[in-house]
């Protein structure tokens, strides 16, 4: 799937039209159902330096492979609006969550944190696997 296919399909069931405003937030569900199945790389907006790239293996489970670093598994969950992720190797036990929200025909994320405002940007979107170990049974 291309790039502007998955934001054309995010676009189908934001929140907002696009046309109304530049930045238009959208419903993890609508980014989970546009991610599913696939494996998508994230770089840091503005740099465009790649952080890393998930594979969405259902709704509720990915995992993250960082370059130069292993695989390791998420849970996903999606509350009050955000998708959080509980990483298997989290040292704190809580999750990392983001907004998910569409900025001049781009997929972002943005860290739902206001003390960091990091920024991460969709460049790439494939059907191909991390070939990461098999998943895990907790």
């Amino acid at each position: 799937m291309t790039i502007g296919k998955l934001i054309g399909a995010v676009a189908l069931v934001a929140l907002a039209p696009l046309a109304a405003q530049a930045q238009t937030r959208i419903t993890p569900e609508a980014f989970l159902a546009a991610v599913q199945g696939k494996t998508v790389m994230f770089h840091d907006y503005p740099s465009g330096v790649l952080v890393g790239t998930e594979e969405f293996l259902s709704p509720t489970l990915s995992v993250w492979r960082m370059e130069g670093r292993g695989c390791v598994y998420g849970q996903i969950s999606t509350p009050d609006g955000q998708i959080c992720f509980l990483y298997d190797d989290d040292p704190d036990g809580l999750p990392v969550c983001w907004w998910p929200y569409l900025y001049e025909d781009r997929l972002m994320v943005r860290l739902a944190s206001f003390s960091r405002r990091e920024i991460q940007e969709v460049r790439g979107v494939t059907e191909d696997g991390l070939n990461c170990p098999s998943i895990p049974i907790s």
